[in-house]
């Protein structure tokens, strides 16, 4: 080879090798060396994304329609939540109603309740002021104020307590009244009452004067002889019937008391009945505890027994010794009224029914 063909080789290596080591050719290259990198890796990327996409697209049609299910059973959920709602708002309105029903119905019941036990308490109280009137019967009335007062206790209401501590104030003053028995003084008179038809006269117990026997032999004649016996059977016989008729008229009696009092067959009947007329307004006296007047009848019936009944009698000494106990009791006792309780009742009712 020659020179000229060395060196025309030589150049174009020298230019090849030259052209190698241009600097931009080497930046050209490797910026599409990085560019085609870059395009891979943003392939490789893009194609990643993709399936995560489409993983994450699957996944979300899956929980879509898994939402779809939750949504649609949320729905039915809510659907028979709202039916069950409105059956408990019904409910609760028809339970509201019979509310309001049973509160009116225990409003009248109480109402009622409180009228009843009102009535009772009020009946309680006038019976005993009917036995304070009427009877003087002080343990009576006080019996009937514990019932009328147990009976507001029972009721257990607040509202009659002011109504209770006015019962107590009648009942404190009935307890410090002093003590009278009057059915005991009663069943006293009530025993002479029935002793006086049994008693004995005084003109029934003295003894009767002797009569004059007539003698067992008739008549004697001028000459001292008996007359025949016809004639002496004759005259006795008529001088019988004369006596007999003679006692009938007559009655010759010996008292021993002074101012003897006689009656008449009809009259004994009229002077117990008087008697006992005496000790019934004694009984009378005593009910309306009028003190004078019970004294000054049980004084006129011992002075009546004392002058026409027999003193030796026992069954009269018992009387006597009854009627005198029954004038030394006092029974002159003012009884207290039990107005402020009947009051308070009324006034506890106005109450009420202005409400």
């Amino acid at each position: 080879m020659t020179e000229t063909d060395e060196s025309a080789t030589a150049q174009p290596a020298s230019t090849g090798f030259s052209r190698w080591q241009n600097p931009w050719l080497v930046v050209v290259l490797l910026a599409l060396a990085l560019v085609g990198w870059q395009w891979l890796e943003t392939r490789q990327l893009i194609a990643d994304t993709q399936k995560e996409l489409a993983l994450r697209l699957a996944h979300n049609d899956t929980a879509n329609a898994e939402s779809r299910v939750l949504a649609s059973q949320a729905q039915e959920q809510t659907a028979a939540v709202l039916a069950r709602i409105g059956a408990l708002e019904a409910r609760l309105a028809e339970s509201r109603s019979q509310q309001l029903v049973l509160e009116t119905l225990y409003q009248d019941l109480a109402r009622n309740r409180d009228e009843w036990v009102l009535a009772e308490v009020e009946q309680g109280v006038t019976l005993a002021a009917q036995q304070l009137q009427l009877a003087s019967n002080v343990q009576g009335a006080v019996l009937a104020l514990q019932t009328a007062d147990a009976r507001l206790a029972g009721s257990n209401r607040p509202q009659f307590i002011g109504l209770r501590k006015v019962l107590a104030r009648d009942l404190d003053r009935l307890r410090a009244l002093p003590q009278l028995d009057t059915a005991v003084l009663n069943q006293r008179i009530e025993s002479v009452l029935l002793a006086i038809d049994t008693l004995p006269l005084a003109v029934d117990g003295q003894p009767r004067s002797r009569q004059k026997a007539v003698p067992e032999d008739g008549p004697e004649t001028a000459d001292g002889q008996n007359a025949s016996p016809f004639v002496f059977a004759f005259w006795r016989r008529l001088g019988g019937e004369f006596w007999q008729e003679l006692k009938g008229l007559i009655r010759i009696q010996r008292f021993d008391r002074d101012e003897p009092v006689l009656l008449a067959p009809g009259q004994e009947f009229f002077l117990r009945e008087n008697l006992k007329l005496r000790l019934l307004n004694a009984r009378l006296a005593l009910l309306a505890h009028d003190q004078p007047t019970f004294r000054n009848e049980l004084n006129r019936a011992q002075g009546w027994l004392d002058r026409h009944f027999n003193a030796h009698d026992p069954g009269l000494q018992n009387a006597q010794a009854t009627l005198r106990r029954l004038a030394s009791t006092e029974i002159n006792i003012e009884l207290p009224t039990l107005n402020e309780s009947l009051a308070a009742i009324k006034t506890f009712r106005l109450g009420k029914e202005r409400k």
